[in-house]
């Protein structure tokens, strides 16, 4: 799921018509589109490549949201620093960011010629060490590997969820609960509907609000630690947010 273009006319019609973004999301129809672009940072960020500011803004912005946590963020002793890149594309950001923070890092991904792909983008994450298990199944499916359960030192969800309708979401997210260790993090970045959610039919996603992310948040069972708004990215794009979470025990 790319970050979002504010082009969304027909699907907002739809919704003041009385139809809930949120039941309009298909699954299947997903997978088809997502298969059927380049695997590729363009084809994977919906044209806004390499060509454009977007991939560096957003590792820039990342990291320096992740700076700003690393007191709230303390592994413990003696454990690897194991993260998790859900909705991972062909790679991406475990190859330009979460390598670097992590000691080895785990990646999701049901599309099957973005996987495909990560060998070309990971050789070098792979040569260092860092490269875990490769799940090419989607977020609804996943649950951490028996010897993983409370293991993972992060969770990093990027321009992924607007893929699973409300309460399928809730789920995962509350699944990924098993799967931190003691002091764990999950940290979800998308782009932000300004005031309801939005169904975007090319790729059979909803653009939520910053409310119902909250509301999200809440029922999965997290407390809300720090978030953030991303800069330099084009004006004709959604705002991004990021927000850091802890899980409520």
């Amino acid at each position: 799921m790319p970050a979002k273009t504010i082009d969304h006319d027909f699907d907002v019609v739809e919704q003041q018509n009385g139809m809930d973004p949120n039941s309009q999301i298909n699954y299947g129809d997903a997978i088809d589109y997502w298969s059927s672009v380049p695997a590729s940072v363009n084809g994977v960020l919906g044209g806004f490549g390499e060509q454009t500011s977007v991939p560096k803004a957003d590792i820039v912005g990342s990291s320096t949201f992740l700076r700003k946590l690393q007191t709230r963020m303390l592994c413990p002793e003696g454990e690897a620093k194991l993260t998790i890149d859900v909705g991972a594309g062909i790679g991406r950001i475990t190859r330009d960011l979460l390598w670097k923070v992590s000691d080895q890092v785990d990646l999701l991904e049901p599309v099957k010629p973005f996987v495909q792909q990560m060998e070309n983008e990971l050789v070098a994450v792979k040569a260092k060490g860092k490269l875990g298990d490769i799940y090419d199944i989607g977020m609804q499916e996943w649950q951490p590997a028996p010897e993983k359960v409370g293991k993972y030192w992060l969770v990093w969800c990027q321009w992924c969820v607007g893929q699973l309708p409300d309460d399928a979401l809730v789920e995962f997210w509350a699944r990924c609960k098993s799967a931190l260790m003691a002091n764990g993090t999950l940290i979800v970045k998308e782009n932000i509907a300004p005031v309801d959610d939005i169904f975007d039919e090319t790729d059979s996603s909803v653009t939520r609000t910053d409310a119902k992310f909250r509301e999200l948040f809440t029922r999965a069972g997290y407390k809300l630690i720090a978030s953030d708004i991303q800069k330099g990215l084009p004006r004709e794009l959604y705002p991004v947010r990021m927000y850091c979470l802890k899980p409520i025990h």
